[in-house]
């Protein structure tokens, strides 16, 4: 047995001291966005008072209880007719910080029911007030007195109990005072408009008062667009696009109906009219049980549907601490899928049905539709013949180019597409740019959805191979410029020969692959470092170096004179003028020895035809 030492002082217990000043500072730096937070904090305290209300009164009918806003130039009031509270709910759940009355064991099973999570809303109104008073009475005791709070920023409060005259019916007033500095989130009108911003589609009565006398206007009049009844089918899309339009500053291609009852989800998607960068991802307005949650909203669809923005409004979607976001659990990712396959299935009826609408939404939104479906094989077979692609025969469907061209080539990069488009054309050849985003893995696909279409890369061998070669005795007077020309370019590891090909106007074609300018880029560099360590590895990743090519056109008048010049100096000047040109129409990035040569080339040519002139 071990006795305790004397000499050694037992632990003793301490509480954490907050300091409240400190912590509303945090909140409004680093968990809300802006101090306008309050109201829906304090709109959202209503609506749980009035669920646990009904949940007391199951029997009263819909619209019997209600919340009312009040805003002048002194004060900003909430009033609801909810379950309100007791005095030891008071001390419990108002003067508790991290406490909430929806983690109460007495309405634990009711909890799903409730927008709040988390017990700190009421802090937000220290946002914007020094004090914040709340006069309640409970529902649940019929002669329960009234309670009355007063909360302040340094940290104290005050609770006293009033007679029960002080408020007849249940709920609770919270009544704040704004400070000097907060006017710009308490005046009437920016009152009502942030009423109307997050509530407008909560399922109870909200009126506002601005003290003037008038009548209260209501801040949500109307149930969501989508609960509506119209008389035709018409007019309900003409409803939801009007709706769309309002929220998102755009008319919608379409709408898009959103119901997911399992996780009692309903809204609407709207069809952007006009293409997005891809990648660019826009926020959806998101409500929790009709209060608006977040208008930035990204992770609530999938990032390949960013050709839509929703409005959705569901009751099983957790919100975050600061509920301006949702948390990423499990019912969030089955939502996502849920919806993304709403998406999926509104452009497969278009496909169907509406030919033109498909037409319109894919002239606006084809990467999207391409990205999505090099992953989903329903949405391959559906729509790939229908994508547009940048072909030899112009912008077009690959179902009509596939009819045109029984073997479809497809380039790796934009600019090969761009050095040989013309001369393909030309040759009849089937040529698809497969440099844009999912293109090239897109083409090679066709032939699942068409097995007697073939498909195949585009290399120089191919293309060189539907040139005409040019006579024998053509091809002899030309031998000696052509070897000039070859001598003139081997810094560029160029090769040149000499074809006959269409278009006539073209005077010469550069044929050279990313993959060969790479490899050459490779072997030089290995060359330079030889005997080093990063030498001796770019040596054993090398091969052969493949050559680029520079194809002279007989056809063409310009390379006929050429081939005859006798002048060696012009002969090679021209010859590097006939590469530097070929050079700037395959549009890739020049070397700065190429432009080097570009322009003295041309300074050449200019100064031998001045000679000529003098």
């Amino acid at each position: 047995m071990t006795l305790p030492d004397p000499t050694v002082n037992p632990a003793a217990d301490h509480t954490f001291q907050v300091d409240l000043r400190g912590l509303v500072d945090l909140l409004s730096h680093h968990l809300y966005s802006s101090p306008r937070v309050y109201l829906r904090e304090l709109l959202q305290n209503a609506v749980d008072a009035l669920t646990a209300r009904h949940g007391l009164d199951p029997a009263a009918p819909a619209g019997a209880f209600g919340i009312r806003l009040y805003a002048d130039a002194s004060v900003v009031r909430v009033e609801d007719d909810g379950v309100g509270l007791t005095e030891a709910d008071v001390h419990a759940f108002l003067a508790t910080i991290g406490r909430s009355s929806k983690r109460a064991e007495r309405i634990a099973e009711q909890r799903a029911d409730f927008i709040g999570q988390f017990g700190i809303g009421l802090l937000s109104c220290f946002l914007v007030a020094d004090e914040i008073h709340v006069v309640s009475r409970s529902a649940r005791t019929p002669d329960a007195p009234t309670v009355e709070w007063r909360g302040r920023g340094d940290g104290s409060y005050t609770v006293r109990t009033l007679p029960a005259a002080a408020r007849p019916a249940p709920g609770t007033t919270v009544t704040l005072t704004p400070r000097a500095d907060a006017d710009e989130w308490t005046r009437p009108e920016r009152v009502h408009a942030l009423a109307r911003h997050f509530g407008s589609l909560l399922r109870h009565p909200v009126t506002f008062d601005d003290g003037t006398g008038g009548p209260g206007a209501s801040v949500n009049p109307e149930p969501a667009p989508w609960a509506r009844t119209y008389p035709t089918p018409g007019t309900r899309s003409r409803a939801l696009a009007a709706y769309g339009e309002e929220v998102f500053g755009f008319t919608p291609l379409d709408t898009i109906d959103l119901d997911l009852p399992a996780v009692g989800l309903k809204g609407i998607a709207c069809v952007l009219p006009e293409a997005v960068p891809a990648g660019r991802r826009h926020g959806h307005r998101v409500h929790v049980k009709g209060m608006l949650l977040s208008e930035q909203a990204e992770e609530i669809l999938p990032e390949w549907a960013f050709f839509v923005r929703c409005v959705i409004d569901a009751e099983s979607l957790r919100p975050t601490a600061s509920r301006e976001s949702l948390y990423e659990d499990d019912t969030l990712a089955a939502v996502r899928d849920a919806l993304a396959e709403r998406l999926r299935a509104w452009i497969s009826r278009a496909a169907a049905s509406d030919p033109d609408l498909l037409t319109r939404f894919l002239q606006a939104h084809h990467l999207a539709v391409k990205s999505l479906a090099v992953h989903d094989d329903e949405i391959l077979r559906m729509l790939l013949p229908w994508l547009p692609f940048e072909t030899t025969g112009g912008h077009t469907t690959l179902d009509a180019f596939a009819r045109a061209h029984r073997t479809v080539l497809v380039t790796s990069s934009v600019e090969e597409f761009r050095q040989v488009a013309a001369i393909a054309s030309a040759a009849g050849l089937g040529v698809v740019n497969g440099g844009y985003t999912y293109d090239r893995e897109l083409v090679h696909r066709l032939p699942e959805i068409r097995p007697e279409a073939t498909v195949a890369d585009l290399d120089p061998a191919t293309l060189t191979a539907h040139l005409d070669p040019v006579d024998r005795d053509t091809e002899l007077a030309a031998a000696a410029y052509v070897a000039q020309a070859r001598d003139a370019l081997a810094v560029f590891d160029c090769d040149v020969a000499l074809r006959a090909f269409q278009p006539a106007s073209a005077p010469a074609l550069l044929v050279d692959s990313r993959e060969a300018r790479h490899e050459r880029t490779r072997s030089q560099i290995a060359r330079e470092q030889e005997g080093g360590l990063w030498g001796d590895i770019l040596g054993a990743l090398s091969q052969e170096a493949p050559r680029a090519q520079l194809i002279l056109n007989q056809l063409n008048p310009l390379v006929r004179t050429a081939v005859a010049i006798d002048e060696p100096e012009l002969a090679r000047t021209s010859a590097e003028a006939l590469y530097g040109q070929a050079a700037l129409l395959s549009r890739r990035p020049l070397r700065p020895s190429e432009s080097s040569l570009i322009n003295r080339s041309f300074l050449d040519l200019l100064a031998h035809a001045l000679r000529k002139d003098s």
